[in-house]
């Protein structure tokens, strides 16, 4: 029982990191795709292959989510507590992509673990919880919409005598890097929330002691699904961020991607946060539309996707806890 629940637990989590890669793939280029800078099946294929390498930059973030959201359960009961916060995320990750809101997987996930542990009766670490993602989850999309503004901004002045047709051929190159910068950072925040559940399964299995490395199979595991994910794409919530928001000019992806790459680049390696890429790059996008005029973003579905934010972890919180009381009772 306590293989087949680790192979399961495994399973499904490396499930959820590919709706992950599908539902946020729009997150690294949708603005790319909308401005015409990169048609969208390279732009999948460039945001796969950069996802694949953001996963081995780093471990800061998987080390949070293993061991600074809940304590590490023990035994099935452990497992179960696993499986069902990674159901909770999954069917919050399905049911957000079908009606196309850019809601975020990771805040699924971490909803999902509180839910679950609750129900199971483990631990959670309020102040990991708050510090590493409640905090975050409020300060980066303000961070995002001011940094969005200001870098618009400056691109504005700096290109103000430029030629109008010259500067957006420009910056539908720069759109290149700038997404390949994104979906690097997208890998680098997304793919280590899984690893850090597969090294918790590990570590209740005692297949692996708390503290250690994270395994080499581990990281590419994860990175191939997110991978995998990413490149079979989330066209629904690649409409919302790449039109319904506003009508992107090559510019204004560029100062919005480059935006969102540097917070999510910054807060993995300076503050090991987890961060949400659909918050940082849906908050850019506002930030820097309003430089146009205020009235530029459709706020009527700005105000759409941040309630979507708001009951993202509360609602997965809820599908794990349920989860967890059927396995419960199947199992007991």
């Amino acid at each position: 029982m306590d293989t087949f629940a680790l192979v399961v637990t495994i399973g499904v989590a490396l499930g959820f990191t590919y709706t992950n890669g599908f539902h946020d793939s729009a997150n690294a280029i949708a603005t790319s795709v909308s401005t015409r800078a990169l048609t969208p099946r390279a732009a999948l294929a460039m945001a796969a292959v950069m996802n694949l390498a953001g996963a081995f930059l780093g471990s800061g973030v998987a080390k949070t989510v293993s061991e600074g959201l809940i304590e590490t359960p023990h035994g099935n009961k452990g497992m179960w507590i696993l499986f069902a916060a990674l159901i909770g995320a999954i069917v919050w990750n399905l049911i957000t992509w079908y009606f196309g809101l850019p809601s975020s997987s990771s805040h699924a996930l971490f909803g999902g673990m509180v839910g679950a542990a609750l129900a199971g009766g483990t631990e959670v670490i309020w102040s990991g919880v708050v510090e590493k993602v409640v905090i975050p989850m409020f300060v980066s999309p303000v961070v995002g919409l001011v940094v969005g503004y200001l870098v618009m901004v400056v691109i504005l002045w700096m290109f103000r005598r430029a030629n109008p047709h010259k500067a957006k051929r420009g910056f539908r190159i720069a759109q290149t890097v700038s997404a390949a910068g994104m979906a690097l950072g997208h890998g680098l925040q997304d793919a280590q929330k899984t690893m850090g559940i597969v090294v918790m399964a590990l570590v209740i299995a005692d297949v692996s002691a708390a503290g250690d490395p994270i395994p080499v199979w581990v990281k590419i595991a994860c990175a191939v699904m997110l991978s995998l994910g990413t490149y079979a794409g989330g066209w629904r919530i690649m409409r919302t961020l790449g039109r319904k928001i506003i009508e992107l000019d090559p510019p204004q992806g560029f100062a919005a991607e480059t935006t969102g790459a540097s917070i999510m680049f910054g807060s993995a390696f300076l503050f090991h946060a987890p961060i949400s890429t659909t918050h940082v790059i849906t908050s850019a996008i506002m930030g820097v539309g309003a430089t146009k005029r205020v009235n530029a973003v459709r706020w009527g579905v700005a105000k759409n996707i941040i309630l979507g934010w708001f009951i993202t972890m509360p609602a997965a919180a809820l599908v794990a806890a349920v989860s967890f009381w059927i396995v419960n009772l199947a199992f007991v």
